[in-house]
């Protein structure tokens, strides 16, 4: 099937409330295009090509995406590059692209870690794969306590001097980890631009530091899995469908997080809240997420432009009032369904 020439719309950019990173001059949309789980050879190239325009459209200019993302890995950073390539020429000084390296790649002690050597030809490897000279933002994926500090902050540091990225961004560290890594990066002369974690109503773990954390150093977030991996959503409220996460022996998510009565309750009173308020479960917990300043945007996968329309639309009701979140906090329990 044929795909028309792609003419990005004129309005994108007028209702996008876009946020600042940090006290950089970095600014991201609050719902970011995350390339994680759904963006791999299994899924239909052209559903793909049409997601990444609908976002674009609609005010999404950030798309961020791993090494060892797919599946296979690899494949989402190459899917992606053949869209660029396809629509997006003319329009790359618009686009923020980030990639990260830090898990298992490649066999041998080179291909996961924190090693200069690793990091950098990890992004050469997804700057190939991209067909694009530069990503925007560049992350390491994950602490690794084999490896100085100052080796991977360093690396950091190259691939920004380099150009092959712009800005220099961190993924899963502890607070104290990501005061000493913005110190050796500030040292190096190239700021620490970002941070990101995992945040959700059911994984709260970065209100324990690493909010105040951030906001002293001047550093943005950019959450992932807000929506808990679809269990901050209504799919699993009637039971377990068949084409879900939960349902595959080998997904990341288990059917016996999704049937315990502390996860149906708590969801179903969040859906409740959700109801009261007009939107969606999974709008309420995306601005719930959104709800601290340091929050600079929250990545969300989409299996269909339905889905992303969905969640795009909850930049339209942000606001909760007190009185909702203290219905929320009853509900919104760290560790549920774990």
């Amino acid at each position: 099937m044929s795909i028309d020439a792609y003419l990005p719309a004129a309005s994108r950019y007028d209702s996008t409330p876009y946020r600042r990173v940090g006290r950089s001059g970095v600014q991201l949309p609050p719902i970011s295009l995350g390339l994680w789980q759904n963006f791999g050879e299994n899924r239909d190239p052209l559903t793909l090509r049409t997601i990444v325009r609908r976002a674009f459209d609609l005010g999404v200019h950030h798309f961020d995406l791993a090494n060892n993302y797919g599946p296979p890995p690899g494949s989402a950073e190459t899917q992606l590059g053949r869209i660029l390539a396809q629509d997006f020429r003319a329009h790359r000084d618009e686009l923020v692209i980030s990639s990260k390296a830090g898990y298992r790649m490649w066999d041998g002690p080179f291909g996961d870690g924190g090693s200069r050597k690793y990091l950098l030809n990890s992004l050469d490897q997804s700057l190939e794969r991209l067909g694009l000279d530069h990503v925007d933002i560049f992350y390491h994926h994950r602490e690794d306590s084999e490896t100085p500090l100052e080796e991977t902050m360093g690396a950091l540091d190259q691939a920004v001097r380099s150009g092959r990225a712009l800005y220099a961004g961190i993924s899963n560290y502890s607070p104290e980890k990501t005061r000493q890594a913005a110190q050796i990066l500030a040292d190096l002369g190239t700021p620490l631009l970002i941070h990101q974690p995992s945040y959700s109503m059911f994984n709260r773990h970065v209100e324990d530091g690493l909010l105040e954390t951030v906001d002293e150093l001047g550093v943005g977030l950019a959450v992932f899995s807000p929506l808990q991996q679809g269990l901050l959503t209504d799919r699993y409220l009637g039971g377990v469908p068949q084409t879900s996460r939960a349902a595959g022996s080998a997904g990341s998510l288990s059917e016996r997080q999704v049937t315990g009565t502390d996860y149906l309750d708590r969801v179903r009173g969040l859906s409740a809240i959700a109801e009261d308020r007009g939107q969606s479960l999974a709008q309420l917990a995306l601005a719930w997420t959104l709800r601290h300043p340091q929050v600079s945007t929250a990545l969300v996968g989409a299996s269909s432009v339905q889905q992303l329309e969905q969640n795009i639309a909850t930049v339209q009701k942000l606001d909760l009032s007190e009185d909702e979140l203290a219905r929320i906090e009853e509900f919104a329990v760290d560790g549920t369904a774990r």
